[in-house]
Protein backbone atom coordinates (compact mmCIF):
# COMPACT_ATOMS: atom_id res chain seq x y z
CA UNK A 1 0.00 0.00 0.00
CA UNK A 2 1.42 3.45 -0.66
CA UNK A 3 2.48 5.19 2.27
CA UNK A 4 -0.16 8.15 1.45
CA UNK A 5 -2.92 6.27 2.09
CA UNK A 6 -1.42 4.86 5.48
CA UNK A 7 -2.09 6.37 9.02
CA UNK A 8 0.46 7.60 11.17
CA UNK A 9 1.93 5.98 14.07
CA UNK A 10 2.11 7.95 17.23
CA UNK A 11 3.97 6.62 20.63
CA UNK A 12 2.63 7.51 23.99
CA UNK A 13 5.61 8.94 25.35
CA UNK A 14 5.59 9.37 28.99
CA UNK A 15 2.55 8.52 30.59
CA UNK A 16 2.67 10.72 33.86
CA UNK A 17 3.81 14.00 31.13
CA UNK A 18 1.43 15.90 28.50
CA UNK A 19 1.62 13.09 26.06
CA UNK A 20 -1.77 11.74 26.48
CA UNK A 21 -3.68 15.09 27.19
CA UNK A 22 -1.87 16.23 23.81
CA UNK A 23 -2.55 13.39 21.73
CA UNK A 24 -6.31 13.76 22.71
CA UNK A 25 -6.20 17.60 21.90
CA UNK A 26 -4.62 16.83 18.69
CA UNK A 27 -7.16 14.17 17.65
CA UNK A 28 -9.96 16.52 18.17
CA UNK A 29 -8.55 19.15 16.28
CA UNK A 30 -7.71 16.80 13.12
CA UNK A 31 -11.19 14.87 13.40
CA UNK A 32 -12.75 18.29 12.65
CA UNK A 33 -10.53 18.88 9.39
CA UNK A 34 -12.58 17.97 6.18
CA UNK A 35 -12.09 14.69 4.79
CA UNK A 36 -8.96 15.24 2.54
CA UNK A 37 -7.09 17.10 4.60
CA UNK A 38 -7.50 14.64 7.56
CA UNK A 39 -4.30 13.02 8.78
CA UNK A 40 -5.62 9.96 10.65
CA UNK A 41 -3.54 8.50 13.49
CA UNK A 42 -3.00 5.46 15.96
CA UNK A 43 -1.37 5.65 19.51
CA UNK A 44 0.97 2.91 21.00
CA UNK A 45 -0.68 3.04 24.58
CA UNK A 46 -3.81 1.87 26.68
CA UNK A 47 -7.19 2.74 25.78
CA UNK A 48 -8.14 3.13 29.38
CA UNK A 49 -5.39 4.92 30.25
CA UNK A 50 -6.38 7.80 27.62
CA UNK A 51 -9.99 7.36 28.34
CA UNK A 52 -9.20 7.89 31.91
CA UNK A 53 -7.16 11.50 30.66
CA UNK A 54 -9.85 12.51 28.52
CA UNK A 55 -12.38 12.54 31.27
CA UNK A 56 -10.35 14.40 33.80
CA UNK A 57 -9.66 17.57 31.82
CA UNK A 58 -12.92 17.43 30.81
CA UNK A 59 -13.05 16.32 26.89
CA UNK A 60 -15.80 14.21 25.82
CA UNK A 61 -13.99 11.86 23.73
CA UNK A 62 -14.26 8.54 22.15
CA UNK A 63 -11.11 5.83 22.96
CA UNK A 64 -11.74 2.81 20.63
CA UNK A 65 -9.09 -0.33 20.52
CA UNK A 66 -7.98 -0.36 17.43
CA UNK A 67 -5.01 -2.44 15.03
CA UNK A 68 -2.92 -0.35 12.74
CA UNK A 69 -5.23 -1.42 9.87
CA UNK A 70 -8.42 -0.48 10.93
CA UNK A 71 -7.55 3.13 12.15
CA UNK A 72 -7.85 5.38 9.09
CA UNK A 73 -11.42 3.43 9.07
CA UNK A 74 -12.46 4.40 12.47
CA UNK A 75 -10.09 7.84 12.82
CA UNK A 76 -13.31 10.10 11.89
CA UNK A 77 -15.66 8.81 15.26
CA UNK A 78 -13.14 7.89 17.89
CA UNK A 79 -9.07 7.98 19.29
CA UNK A 80 -7.84 4.63 17.57
CA UNK A 81 -5.49 3.15 20.37
CA UNK A 82 -3.77 -0.28 19.86
CA UNK A 83 -3.41 -1.57 23.29
CA UNK A 84 0.12 -2.42 24.91
CA UNK A 85 0.90 -5.34 26.72
CA UNK A 86 2.77 -3.38 29.45
CA UNK A 87 1.84 -0.94 32.23
CA UNK A 88 1.13 2.35 30.62
CA UNK A 89 -0.73 4.59 32.93
CA UNK A 90 0.95 6.85 35.53
CA UNK A 91 -0.30 9.55 37.69
CA UNK A 92 0.00 13.02 36.29
CA UNK A 93 3.23 14.52 37.06
CA UNK A 94 4.24 11.61 38.75
CA UNK A 95 6.58 9.99 36.83
CA UNK A 96 6.98 6.61 37.26
CA UNK A 97 9.89 3.52 36.27
CA UNK A 98 7.30 0.86 36.26
CA UNK A 99 5.74 2.68 33.34
CA UNK A 100 9.40 2.56 31.65
CA UNK A 101 8.44 -0.89 29.75
CA UNK A 102 5.48 0.51 28.48
CA UNK A 103 7.09 3.61 26.75
CA UNK A 104 10.07 1.34 25.20
CA UNK A 105 7.05 -0.79 23.75
CA UNK A 106 5.34 1.44 22.11
CA UNK A 107 8.45 2.76 20.76
CA UNK A 108 9.35 -0.84 19.60
CA UNK A 109 5.70 -1.41 18.02
CA UNK A 110 5.41 1.99 16.59
CA UNK A 111 8.81 1.42 14.59
CA UNK A 112 7.76 -2.22 13.45
CA UNK A 113 4.83 -0.69 12.36
CA UNK A 114 6.26 1.99 10.35
CA UNK A 115 8.75 -0.25 8.67
CA UNK A 116 6.46 -3.13 8.23
CA UNK A 117 4.10 -0.90 6.40
CA UNK A 118 1.63 -0.51 9.08
CA UNK A 119 2.17 2.97 9.10
CA UNK A 120 3.46 5.84 7.21
CA UNK A 121 5.31 7.79 9.67
CA UNK A 122 6.93 7.54 13.44
CA UNK A 123 5.41 10.25 15.42
CA UNK A 124 6.96 10.31 18.90
CA UNK A 125 5.41 11.59 22.28
CA UNK A 126 8.04 13.10 24.76
CA UNK A 127 9.73 11.13 27.31
CA UNK A 128 11.88 11.51 30.54
CA UNK A 129 15.45 9.76 29.98
CA UNK A 130 16.06 9.88 33.70
CA UNK A 131 12.87 7.66 34.09
CA UNK A 132 14.23 5.47 31.29
CA UNK A 133 17.52 5.59 32.69
CA UNK A 134 16.30 4.34 36.48
CA UNK A 135 14.67 1.16 34.86
CA UNK A 136 17.77 0.25 33.12
CA UNK A 137 17.58 2.01 29.10
CA UNK A 138 20.82 2.18 27.79
CA UNK A 139 20.70 3.97 25.23
CA UNK A 140 21.71 8.14 25.88
CA UNK A 141 18.09 8.96 24.46
CA UNK A 142 15.10 8.38 22.16
CA UNK A 143 16.67 9.18 18.54
CA UNK A 144 19.82 6.88 19.33
CA UNK A 145 17.16 4.23 20.31
CA UNK A 146 15.39 4.92 16.80
CA UNK A 147 18.96 4.67 14.67
CA UNK A 148 19.42 1.16 17.24
CA UNK A 149 16.18 0.01 16.04
CA UNK A 150 16.95 0.77 12.26
CA UNK A 151 20.02 -1.15 11.78
CA UNK A 152 20.01 -3.48 9.52
CA UNK A 153 21.20 -7.12 10.98
CA UNK A 154 24.92 -7.15 11.31
CA UNK A 155 25.10 -3.42 10.11
CA UNK A 156 25.89 -0.76 12.47
CA UNK A 157 23.51 1.82 13.58
CA UNK A 158 22.85 4.74 10.81
CA UNK A 159 23.80 7.91 11.91
CA UNK A 160 20.86 10.18 13.17
CA UNK A 161 20.53 13.93 13.00
CA UNK A 162 18.23 16.00 15.01
CA UNK A 163 16.98 18.77 13.21
CA UNK A 164 14.89 21.31 14.36
CA UNK A 165 12.38 22.80 12.00
CA UNK A 166 9.69 25.01 11.41
CA UNK A 167 8.05 27.15 8.77
CA UNK A 168 10.47 30.02 9.47
CA UNK A 169 13.52 28.27 10.55
CA UNK A 170 15.46 25.06 10.51
CA UNK A 171 18.66 24.45 12.53
CA UNK A 172 21.00 21.15 13.00
CA UNK A 173 23.40 20.97 15.89
CA UNK A 174 26.07 19.27 14.98
CA UNK A 175 27.03 18.32 18.72
CA UNK A 176 23.58 17.57 20.58
CA UNK A 177 23.19 16.33 24.39
CA UNK A 178 26.53 16.69 25.81
CA UNK A 179 28.49 19.50 28.01
CA UNK A 180 29.27 22.44 26.86
CA UNK A 181 33.26 21.65 28.33
CA UNK A 182 33.29 18.87 25.84
CA UNK A 183 31.99 20.51 22.81
CA UNK A 184 35.68 21.89 21.38
CA UNK A 185 36.88 18.31 21.81
CA UNK A 186 34.11 16.33 20.25
CA UNK A 187 33.64 18.44 17.37
CA UNK A 188 35.86 17.59 14.02
CA UNK A 189 35.63 18.20 10.54
CA UNK A 190 34.33 14.36 9.78
CA UNK A 191 31.89 15.19 11.97
CA UNK A 192 30.79 18.27 10.15
CA UNK A 193 30.78 16.81 6.74
CA UNK A 194 29.39 13.87 7.35
CA UNK A 195 26.33 15.91 9.24
CA UNK A 196 25.87 18.17 6.47
CA UNK A 197 25.30 15.59 3.56
CA UNK A 198 23.37 13.96 5.85
CA UNK A 199 21.16 17.32 5.76
CA UNK A 200 21.57 18.05 2.24
CA UNK A 201 20.47 14.54 0.87
CA UNK A 202 17.59 14.29 3.18
CA UNK A 203 16.52 17.93 2.22
CA UNK A 204 16.40 17.61 -0.93
CA UNK A 205 14.75 13.91 -1.35
CA UNK A 206 12.15 14.68 1.50
CA UNK A 207 11.75 18.21 1.88
CA UNK A 208 11.96 18.71 -2.22
CA UNK A 209 14.30 21.26 -1.75
CA UNK A 210 16.43 20.83 -5.34
CA UNK A 211 19.74 22.60 -4.30
CA UNK A 212 19.85 22.88 -0.58
CA UNK A 213 21.46 25.39 1.28
CA UNK A 214 23.46 25.55 4.62
CA UNK A 215 24.82 28.37 6.49
CA UNK A 216 27.51 26.92 9.16
CA UNK A 217 27.62 28.93 12.29
CA UNK A 218 31.13 29.39 13.46
CA UNK A 219 31.75 27.79 17.33
CA UNK A 220 33.16 31.17 19.13
CA UNK A 221 32.69 34.91 18.87
CA UNK A 222 32.54 36.58 15.42
CA UNK A 223 33.71 32.76 14.07
CA UNK A 224 36.80 32.94 15.62
CA UNK A 225 38.09 36.28 14.23
CA UNK A 226 40.94 34.87 12.04
CA UNK A 227 42.38 32.60 14.98
CA UNK A 228 42.05 35.48 17.86
CA UNK A 229 39.63 33.91 19.67
CA UNK A 230 40.02 30.24 19.27
CA UNK A 231 40.99 28.22 16.55
CA UNK A 232 38.25 26.13 15.72
CA UNK A 233 36.73 27.85 13.02
CA UNK A 234 39.52 27.78 11.00
CA UNK A 235 41.00 24.99 11.65
CA UNK A 236 37.98 22.32 11.92
CA UNK A 237 35.00 24.45 10.94
CA UNK A 238 36.21 25.90 7.75
CA UNK A 239 38.08 22.95 5.84
CA UNK A 240 34.65 21.03 6.40
CA UNK A 241 33.13 23.69 4.73
CA UNK A 242 35.63 23.36 2.07
CA UNK A 243 34.54 19.62 1.81
CA UNK A 244 31.12 19.92 1.56
CA UNK A 245 31.70 22.81 -1.40
CA UNK A 246 33.94 20.08 -2.92
CA UNK A 247 31.17 17.61 -3.26
CA UNK A 248 28.53 20.01 -5.14
CA UNK A 249 27.22 20.89 -1.76
CA UNK A 250 25.56 24.59 -0.86
CA UNK A 251 27.54 25.36 2.25
CA UNK A 252 29.03 28.60 3.43
CA UNK A 253 30.68 29.89 6.48
CA UNK A 254 31.80 29.79 9.11
CA UNK A 255 29.13 32.13 10.36
CA UNK A 256 29.11 34.56 13.29
CA UNK A 257 25.98 32.92 15.31
CA UNK A 258 24.93 35.94 16.54
CA UNK A 259 24.09 37.70 12.97
CA UNK A 260 22.38 34.36 11.41
CA UNK A 261 19.18 34.17 12.41
CA UNK A 262 17.71 37.79 11.80
CA UNK A 263 15.30 37.69 9.27
CA UNK A 264 17.40 38.74 7.03
CA UNK A 265 19.68 36.23 7.20
CA UNK A 266 17.36 33.38 6.86
CA UNK A 267 16.72 34.85 3.62
CA UNK A 268 19.79 33.15 2.63
CA UNK A 269 19.69 29.46 3.36
CA UNK A 270 17.36 26.56 4.00
CA UNK A 271 19.42 25.82 7.34
CA UNK A 272 21.71 26.50 9.83
CA UNK A 273 24.74 23.75 10.96
CA UNK A 274 24.83 24.91 14.50
CA UNK A 275 28.11 23.65 16.69
CA UNK A 276 26.68 22.90 19.72
CA UNK A 277 23.06 22.79 21.23
CA UNK A 278 21.70 25.73 22.86
CA UNK A 279 23.28 27.25 19.40
CA UNK A 280 20.39 25.84 17.43
CA UNK A 281 17.78 25.37 20.08
CA UNK A 282 17.74 29.02 21.49
CA UNK A 283 17.06 30.62 17.99
CA UNK A 284 14.19 27.96 16.99
CA UNK A 285 12.63 28.23 20.17
CA UNK A 286 12.65 32.37 20.24
CA UNK A 287 11.23 32.43 17.12
CA UNK A 288 8.67 29.42 16.74
CA UNK A 289 8.67 27.69 20.34
CA UNK A 290 4.92 26.61 19.43
CA UNK A 291 5.36 25.27 15.98
CA UNK A 292 8.55 23.72 15.99
CA UNK A 293 9.16 19.86 15.29
CA UNK A 294 12.19 17.68 15.91
CA UNK A 295 12.72 15.77 12.90
CA UNK A 296 15.29 12.80 12.58
CA UNK A 297 17.49 12.72 9.78
CA UNK A 298 19.56 10.17 8.55
CA UNK A 299 16.93 7.41 9.07
CA UNK A 300 15.52 4.67 6.66
CA UNK A 301 11.64 6.37 7.93
CA UNK A 302 10.25 9.40 8.52
CA UNK A 303 10.21 10.66 12.45
CA UNK A 304 9.35 13.60 13.63
CA UNK A 305 8.18 14.87 17.58
CA UNK A 306 7.10 17.85 19.02
CA UNK A 307 9.92 20.19 20.20
CA UNK A 308 8.96 20.33 23.62
CA UNK A 309 9.22 17.92 26.79
CA UNK A 310 6.88 15.95 29.10
CA UNK A 311 6.10 19.12 30.99
CA UNK A 312 5.36 17.32 34.32
CA UNK A 313 4.60 20.22 35.82
CA UNK A 314 1.26 20.82 34.16
CA UNK A 315 0.27 17.13 33.11
CA UNK A 316 -3.23 16.63 33.60
CA UNK A 317 -4.38 20.36 34.64
CA UNK A 318 -5.69 20.51 31.45
CA UNK A 319 -4.04 23.30 30.01
CA UNK A 320 -1.29 21.78 27.79
CA UNK A 321 -0.99 23.19 24.23
CA UNK A 322 -1.00 20.32 21.46
CA UNK A 323 0.44 23.12 18.93
CA UNK A 324 4.03 21.68 18.64
CA UNK A 325 2.60 17.71 18.29
CA UNK A 326 -0.15 19.02 15.26
CA UNK A 327 3.09 20.86 13.63
CA UNK A 328 4.77 17.09 14.40
CA UNK A 329 1.93 14.92 12.99
CA UNK A 330 1.27 17.70 9.96
CA UNK A 331 4.83 17.49 9.01
CA UNK A 332 4.84 13.79 9.06
CA UNK A 333 2.09 13.36 6.26
CA UNK A 334 3.39 16.23 4.25
CA UNK A 335 6.82 14.41 4.40
CA UNK A 336 4.89 10.67 3.87
CA UNK A 337 3.42 12.36 0.72
CA UNK A 338 -0.13 12.71 2.58
CA UNK A 339 -0.77 15.53 0.43
CA UNK A 340 -0.30 17.96 3.09
CA UNK A 341 0.04 21.69 1.44
CA UNK A 342 3.30 23.54 2.32
CA UNK A 343 3.02 27.18 3.50
CA UNK A 344 4.03 29.77 1.30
Amino acid sequence: MSTSRLPLALTQGDPAGIGPEITLRAWLALRGEPEAARLPFFVLSDPDVLAAAAQRIGLDIPVAPATPARAAEIFAEALPVVPLSGRAGAEPGRPDPATAAGTIESIDRAVAAVRGGEAAALVTNPIAKHVLYAAGFRQPGHTEYLAELAARPGEPPPHPVMMLWSETLAVVPVTVHIALSEVPRRLDTALIVRTGRIVARDLAARFGIAAPRLAVAGLNPHAGEGGAMGGEDRDVIAPAIRQLQSEGIAATGPHPADTLFHPRARAAYDCVLAMYHDQALIPIKTIAFDEGVNVTLGLPFIRTSPDHGTAFDIAGRGIARPDSLLAAIRLAGRLAGHGVPWLP
